[in-house]
Protein backbone atom coordinates (compact mmCIF):
# COMPACT_ATOMS: atom_id res chain seq x y z
CA UNK A 1 0.00 0.00 0.00
CA UNK A 2 1.43 3.37 -0.98
CA UNK A 3 1.19 6.53 1.12
CA UNK A 4 -1.75 8.04 -0.79
CA UNK A 5 -3.79 4.85 -0.44
CA UNK A 6 -3.03 4.70 3.28
CA UNK A 7 -4.14 8.31 3.78
CA UNK A 8 -7.33 7.67 1.83
CA UNK A 9 -8.09 4.55 3.87
CA UNK A 10 -7.51 6.31 7.16
CA UNK A 11 -9.69 9.26 6.19
CA UNK A 12 -12.75 7.14 5.37
CA UNK A 13 -15.63 7.41 7.85
CA UNK A 14 -13.83 9.86 10.07
CA UNK A 15 -16.46 11.64 12.23
CA UNK A 16 -16.64 15.38 11.86
CA UNK A 17 -15.37 17.52 14.71
CA UNK A 18 -17.25 20.67 15.62
CA UNK A 19 -15.58 23.95 14.76
CA UNK A 20 -15.44 25.04 18.38
CA UNK A 21 -14.80 21.62 19.92
CA UNK A 22 -11.23 22.45 20.94
CA UNK A 23 -12.23 25.73 22.56
CA UNK A 24 -15.11 24.18 24.49
CA UNK A 25 -12.93 21.34 25.77
CA UNK A 26 -10.35 23.83 27.00
CA UNK A 27 -13.04 25.94 28.67
CA UNK A 28 -14.39 22.87 30.48
CA UNK A 29 -10.94 21.96 31.74
CA UNK A 30 -10.26 25.52 32.82
CA UNK A 31 -13.58 25.82 34.68
CA UNK A 32 -13.07 22.50 36.47
CA UNK A 33 -9.69 23.69 37.66
CA UNK A 34 -11.09 27.10 38.57
CA UNK A 35 -13.74 25.40 40.70
CA UNK A 36 -10.98 23.74 42.73
CA UNK A 37 -9.04 27.02 42.96
CA UNK A 38 -12.17 28.91 44.01
CA UNK A 39 -12.91 26.33 46.69
CA UNK A 40 -9.35 26.74 47.99
CA UNK A 41 -9.82 30.51 48.19
CA UNK A 42 -13.11 30.21 50.07
CA UNK A 43 -11.96 27.62 52.61
CA UNK A 44 -8.27 28.47 53.09
CA UNK A 45 -7.81 32.16 52.23
CA UNK A 46 -11.31 33.49 52.76
CA UNK A 47 -13.41 35.88 50.74
CA UNK A 48 -12.72 39.49 51.66
CA UNK A 49 -15.52 40.62 54.00
CA UNK A 50 -16.13 43.85 52.09
CA UNK A 51 -16.40 42.17 48.69
CA UNK A 52 -19.91 43.49 48.08
CA UNK A 53 -18.60 47.02 48.66
CA UNK A 54 -15.36 46.47 46.72
CA UNK A 55 -17.31 45.34 43.67
CA UNK A 56 -18.85 48.79 43.45
CA UNK A 57 -15.45 50.45 43.11
CA UNK A 58 -13.09 51.02 40.19
CA UNK A 59 -10.09 49.18 41.69
CA UNK A 60 -11.83 45.81 41.86
CA UNK A 61 -13.04 45.94 38.26
CA UNK A 62 -9.66 47.23 37.12
CA UNK A 63 -8.10 44.05 38.50
CA UNK A 64 -10.78 41.79 37.06
CA UNK A 65 -10.65 43.47 33.65
CA UNK A 66 -6.90 42.96 33.59
CA UNK A 67 -6.90 39.31 34.65
CA UNK A 68 -9.94 38.28 32.61
CA UNK A 69 -8.54 39.97 29.48
CA UNK A 70 -5.27 38.08 29.88
CA UNK A 71 -7.22 34.86 30.48
CA UNK A 72 -9.28 35.19 27.30
CA UNK A 73 -6.34 36.03 25.06
CA UNK A 74 -4.19 33.29 26.57
CA UNK A 75 -7.02 30.76 26.16
CA UNK A 76 -7.41 31.73 22.49
CA UNK A 77 -3.67 31.21 21.97
CA UNK A 78 -3.87 27.89 23.83
CA UNK A 79 -6.72 26.73 21.60
CA UNK A 80 -4.66 27.54 18.53
CA UNK A 81 -1.58 25.73 19.84
CA UNK A 82 -3.70 22.70 20.79
CA UNK A 83 -4.04 21.88 17.09
CA UNK A 84 -1.34 20.11 15.08
CA UNK A 85 -1.60 22.77 12.35
CA UNK A 86 -1.29 25.73 14.74
CA UNK A 87 0.62 27.94 12.28
CA UNK A 88 1.59 31.42 13.41
CA UNK A 89 0.18 32.64 16.71
CA UNK A 90 -2.34 35.31 15.74
CA UNK A 91 -3.62 36.62 19.05
CA UNK A 92 -0.47 36.89 21.14
CA UNK A 93 0.00 40.62 20.52
CA UNK A 94 -3.34 41.31 22.25
CA UNK A 95 -1.70 40.51 25.58
CA UNK A 96 0.01 43.89 25.34
CA UNK A 97 -3.33 45.73 25.42
CA UNK A 98 -4.39 45.05 29.05
CA UNK A 99 -0.78 45.38 30.20
CA UNK A 100 -0.46 48.80 28.55
CA UNK A 101 -3.80 50.01 29.88
CA UNK A 102 -2.98 48.92 33.43
CA UNK A 103 0.46 50.52 33.19
CA UNK A 104 -1.25 53.74 32.13
CA UNK A 105 -3.57 53.53 35.14
CA UNK A 106 -0.50 53.00 37.32
CA UNK A 107 1.20 56.10 35.95
CA UNK A 108 -1.94 58.15 36.65
CA UNK A 109 -1.97 56.79 40.22
CA UNK A 110 1.63 57.78 40.74
CA UNK A 111 1.06 61.32 39.48
CA UNK A 112 -1.75 61.72 42.02
CA UNK A 113 0.23 60.28 44.94
CA UNK A 114 3.08 61.94 46.88
CA UNK A 115 6.44 60.29 45.98
CA UNK A 116 6.96 59.32 49.61
CA UNK A 117 4.04 56.89 49.36
CA UNK A 118 5.05 55.28 46.07
CA UNK A 119 6.92 52.38 47.66
CA UNK A 120 4.02 51.53 49.97
CA UNK A 121 1.64 51.66 47.01
CA UNK A 122 3.86 49.35 44.97
CA UNK A 123 4.50 46.78 47.70
CA UNK A 124 1.10 46.90 49.39
CA UNK A 125 0.69 44.48 52.28
CA UNK A 126 1.15 41.18 50.46
CA UNK A 127 3.80 41.57 47.76
CA UNK A 128 5.91 38.72 49.17
CA UNK A 129 3.13 36.13 49.00
CA UNK A 130 0.87 37.37 46.19
CA UNK A 131 2.80 35.83 43.24
CA UNK A 132 3.12 32.50 45.02
CA UNK A 133 -0.57 32.36 45.88
CA UNK A 134 -1.43 33.05 42.24
CA UNK A 135 0.96 30.29 41.19
CA UNK A 136 -0.53 27.88 43.72
CA UNK A 137 -4.08 28.61 42.58
CA UNK A 138 -2.98 28.17 38.96
CA UNK A 139 -1.87 24.57 39.52
CA UNK A 140 -5.38 22.97 39.64
CA UNK A 141 -6.42 25.08 36.65
CA UNK A 142 -3.32 23.94 34.75
CA UNK A 143 -4.17 20.34 35.63
CA UNK A 144 -7.68 20.91 34.26
CA UNK A 145 -6.18 22.17 31.01
CA UNK A 146 -3.88 19.15 30.87
CA UNK A 147 -7.02 17.00 31.04
CA UNK A 148 -8.35 18.99 28.08
CA UNK A 149 -5.20 18.28 26.09
CA UNK A 150 -5.66 14.51 26.45
CA UNK A 151 -7.83 14.47 23.31
CA UNK A 152 -5.97 17.24 21.50
CA UNK A 153 -2.87 17.09 19.35
CA UNK A 154 -0.38 19.90 19.98
CA UNK A 155 2.88 19.75 18.08
CA UNK A 156 4.54 22.83 19.60
CA UNK A 157 4.35 21.38 23.08
CA UNK A 158 6.56 23.90 24.90
CA UNK A 159 4.61 26.85 23.49
CA UNK A 160 1.32 25.07 24.22
CA UNK A 161 2.45 24.42 27.79
CA UNK A 162 3.43 28.06 28.24
CA UNK A 163 0.08 29.25 26.85
CA UNK A 164 -1.82 26.84 29.11
CA UNK A 165 0.22 28.04 32.09
CA UNK A 166 -0.50 31.64 31.15
CA UNK A 167 -4.21 30.88 30.92
CA UNK A 168 -4.12 29.10 34.27
CA UNK A 169 -2.16 31.91 35.93
CA UNK A 170 -4.42 34.66 34.63
CA UNK A 171 -7.58 32.83 35.65
CA UNK A 172 -6.05 32.02 39.04
CA UNK A 173 -5.41 35.74 39.51
CA UNK A 174 -9.06 36.35 38.63
CA UNK A 175 -10.14 33.94 41.36
CA UNK A 176 -7.66 35.46 43.81
CA UNK A 177 -9.29 38.87 43.40
CA UNK A 178 -12.18 37.82 45.63
CA UNK A 179 -9.71 37.54 48.52
CA UNK A 180 -7.02 40.14 47.79
CA UNK A 181 -7.68 43.62 49.23
CA UNK A 182 -4.87 45.37 47.30
CA UNK A 183 -6.15 48.24 45.17
CA UNK A 184 -3.08 49.77 43.48
CA UNK A 185 -2.66 49.38 39.73
CA UNK A 186 1.11 49.14 40.03
CA UNK A 187 0.74 46.41 42.67
CA UNK A 188 -1.46 44.38 40.33
CA UNK A 189 0.77 45.08 37.34
CA UNK A 190 3.87 43.88 39.20
CA UNK A 191 2.90 41.12 41.61
CA UNK A 192 -0.15 39.63 39.90
CA UNK A 193 1.77 39.62 36.63
CA UNK A 194 4.74 37.95 38.30
CA UNK A 195 2.49 35.13 39.54
CA UNK A 196 1.00 34.76 36.07
CA UNK A 197 4.47 34.65 34.49
CA UNK A 198 5.57 32.03 37.01
CA UNK A 199 2.62 29.87 35.94
CA UNK A 200 3.49 30.39 32.26
CA UNK A 201 7.12 29.46 32.95
CA UNK A 202 6.03 26.31 34.78
CA UNK A 203 3.82 25.42 31.82
CA UNK A 204 6.71 25.94 29.39
CA UNK A 205 8.89 23.70 31.56
CA UNK A 206 6.35 20.91 31.86
CA UNK A 207 4.80 21.15 28.40
CA UNK A 208 7.38 18.98 26.57
CA UNK A 209 6.96 16.27 29.21
CA UNK A 210 3.22 16.30 29.74
CA UNK A 211 1.78 17.22 26.34
CA UNK A 212 3.58 14.68 24.18
CA UNK A 213 1.37 12.26 22.29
Amino acid sequence: MNTDDLITKLSVNVPKVGRHAVGWRLVIGLLLGALVAGTAVVFFLGVRPDLHIAMRGFAFWMKWTYTISLSLVALAVTAQLARPDSGSIRWLWLLAVPVTLLAGAGVIELTRTPPGKWLAMWLGHSWMICPWIVLGLAIPIFIGLLWSFRRLAPTRVRAAGAAAGLSAGAFAATVYCVHCPEVSAIFVLTWYSLGILLAASLGALLGPRLLRW
